[in-house]
């Protein structure tokens, strides 16, 4: 992998340099061409192109033995149409910068050369899916088939603070409640409205109680618009609420909950749409990938691997819900995800390109057994903008 560094830098810089936000569907498009053509090069096959509601996914299925281990990764970012011209590709001072390159491109490049690098790919499948910033609407499906026929799923998303691999994800939820309330003259005949905000106002205060802290739960409303002008009683408002939860236990109280939200105010109506987005990716689902990890990376002369759970969630959550075992972070060491400071540190990317390859190639001699599914949320209820 140290021999193969140049290559991969150069790799990186011509996926960077193909700017994919999500809700382009012609620039990821675009992108996923970029990705085809560089993992076809590396890998020695071309991929199956997978265009579900005009996203662009990619699948190579490796060898003629069933698939036994998923590698997953994405290729879509948060970066708009424009960014690069701002925060350009660069390589200084043993840093890559530029928008997407830590979250999560890096890591599909890690991908194709750790699987490059095997003595027999036989087994290996490759998913590059191209929605996974909108919180994955038309790839789930997708995500979810593959990692049900694998004894095992490598998330290449970047990895935590300090180089740590992730061993456990919050799932997510979420919700918009919606207040019908009745317009009237707030000078003339307040009177006879039902005031929206004020309805609002409680079921802000109703949601603002379901936290659990203790467990780790967290239920937040954050964007609410209410009413048209100031001289009007509001007829009408709704907020938005971002749920995180480290168990599916918790997912489902706090869904049972948000569904039996009531009006307080006479003659108000309460709506509530939306639910679980993604399972949580429990410990268990990750205890012994990460052993094994903690074990190769000791072969290999490499520090021993640290492994932490984190709140923002990835197709990883999909991948434990349905049984499969999971390890996840397992792409760059940097930072600045979504942020001004995105970037990689150069010296790190053959370390865990060799750690890749060394954990692909000991899970296809040795699958592990699978989890069984936790995904008790059921089918999601997918909202757009879990940007996490």
């Amino acid at each position: 992998m140290t021999a193969a560094l140049p290559q991969i830098l150069d790799d990186l810089a011509a996926l960077v340099g193909r700017e994919s936000p999500s809700a382009d569907l012609d620039a990821v498009a675009r992108s996923a061409d970029v990705v085809a053509e560089l993992g076809t090069a590396r890998l020695g096959v071309r991929p199956e192109r997978i265009i579900i509601e005009g996203r662009t996914h990619l699948r190579w299925r490796l060898g003629d033995a069933p698939s036994r281990v998923l590698l997953l990764g994405h290729h879509d970012t948060v970066w708009p149409i424009g960014s690069l011209a701002r925060r350009p590709f660069s390589v200084a001072d043993g840093v890559v910068r530029g928008p997407g390159c830590f979250d999560m491109k890096a890591g599909l490049v890690m991908a194709f050369h750790a699987v490059a690098a095997l003595p027999d790919p036989s087994g290996v499948t490759v998913l590059v899916t191209g929605d996974e910033e909108l919180g994955s609407p038309t790839s789930r499906w997708l995500v979810e088939e593959e990692a049900s026929d694998c004894a095992a799923a490598l998330v290449l998303e970047a990895s935590a603070d300090g180089g740590a691999l992730k061993t456990g994800r919050k799932g997510v939820s979420l919700y918009e409640v919606r207040v019908h309330g009745r317009a009237a003259h707030a000078g003339l005949e307040p009177e006879r409205g039902v005031n929206a905000t004020v309805e609002l106002a409680h079921q802000v205060l109703a949601v603002n109680g379901l936290p659990d802290p203790r467990r780790g739960t967290s239920v937040t409303p954050t964007v609410l618009t209410s009413g048209s002008t100031t001289n009007t009683v509001p007829g009408s408002g709704r907020f938005a609420v971002d749920v995180r939860v480290r168990d599916a236990a918790e997912q489902s109280r706090v869904d049972r909950a948000m569904h039996a939200l009531r009006p307080v105010l006479p003659d108000a109506q309460v709506e509530i749409t939306g639910g679980p987005n993604r399972p949580p990716l429990e410990p268990h689902a990750s205890v012994a990938l990460f052993a094994r990890a903690v074990l190769l990376a000791d072969r290999l002369g490499l520090p021993e691997p640290v492994g932490v759970a984190v709140g923002g969630a990835s197709d990883g959550n999909f991948t434990a819900g349905v049984g499969t075992p999971t390890l996840d972070g397992l792409g760059a060491v940097g930072g600045g995800a979504h942020a001004d400071d995105e970037h990689v540190i150069v010296a790190e990317l053959p370390r865990r390109g060799a750690l890749l390859a060394a954990l692909t190639d000991d899970l296809l001699a040795d699958p592990p057994p699978r989890t069984g599914a936790r995904d008790a949320a059921g089918p999601a209820r997918t909202l757009e903008g879990d940007r996490s």
